[in-house]
């Protein structure tokens, strides 16, 4: 199934996407109620045009973020191969709606692209085996961990310059992991700037799958239905090219994975502070 959480009537709203339509779960109070039981009750259907796409789970409980996942873009940066996950987390300030424009800070010019594969947690795990691990996944998205390369690099921690608000998106859609491959293997996975392709890569190429991921953070943490892990990023990602291509206000950035689809966002800069004091003096 595609899922997809929107807004319709000025309220939040779960359905299933089929085509250009979507048929509403009346009951479902969030996306995964409709991965638990998807013979439930359904409203109406819609078009997709004629409603506001939201990120699948509007309030996750944990965005879990994977660095140097590919051995490409670990070599691309001049980092040794990880024999160890690099964790980081993101904040839910820091993503963007689907189609929403993503943020370039004022005091940056190098807001950076990473399209990267988004697991969703559907079922609590705590300590679980890489054997066991997928059965805890409700399904797989597209993610964009948007990053302001300047500030990640302040600092041995990445956190700062990956939490800028509404730097990154994820979705538009769930689909759910029987719709996929197992572990989402084998998915060629993209990023494009105003139409051209910068990553190319394939979810087959992780250095750390899908399993190893959800066990090794289970290890630590216990993982929750809503909880998201987005697993890295193939190489060419835009501080890496000769000259440095940084995105900027006006363009459209789009993440595409094969069998789970594109999220799509344009750039827009900041209102500067002392701009939006003004204008907030004048109302």
């Amino acid at each position: 199934m595609r899922l997809v959480t929107y807004m319709r009537d000025g309220q939040v709203r779960h359905g299933a996407r089929i085509g250009e339509r979507i048929r509403e779960y009346s009951a479902a109070r969030c996306i995964l109620d409709i991965v638990s039981d998807p013979g439930g009750a359904t409203g109406g259907e819609f078009a997709v045009v004629d409603v506001q796409l939201l990120p699948p789970l509007t309030r996750p409980g944990k965005i879990i973020c994977v660095g140097l996942n590919y051995t490409d873009h670990a070599k691309e940066g001049g980092n040794p191969i990880p024999d160890y996950p690099a964790i980081f987390l993101r904040a839910i300030t820091s993503i963007a709606s689907p189609g929403a424009p993503l943020i370039r800070p004022s005091m940056s010019e190098k807001l950076d692209f990473e399209a990267e594969l988004a697991v969703v947690i559907g079922r609590t795990a705590s300590r679980v085996s890489p054997a066991q691990a997928l059965c805890h996944v409700a399904g797989y998205t597209c993610f964009n961990d948007g990053s302001v390369r300047d500030y990640q690099r302040k600092s041995t921690q990445w956190t700062i310059g990956k939490n800028f608000d509404r730097s990154g998106s994820f979705g538009p859609e769930l689909v759910t992991a029987d719709a996929l491959p197992s572990g989402a293997h084998g998915l060629r996975i993209t990023s494009r700037v105003n139409g051209k392709v910068m990553q190319d890569g394939n979810t087959g190429n992780m250095i750390f799958s899908v399993a190893t991921l959800v066990s090794v953070l289970s290890e630590c943490m216990t993982l929750e239905p809503g909880d998201i892990i987005a697993t890295g990023t193939p190489a060419g990602v835009g501080y890496a090219r000769t000259p440095p291509i940084f995105l900027k206000h006006g363009d459209v950035c789009e993440i595409e994975i094969e069998g789970i689809g594109t999220l799509r966002n344009p750039i827009s800069d900041a209102v500067p502070a002392d701009a939006l004091e003004m204008e907030l003096v004048r109302s």
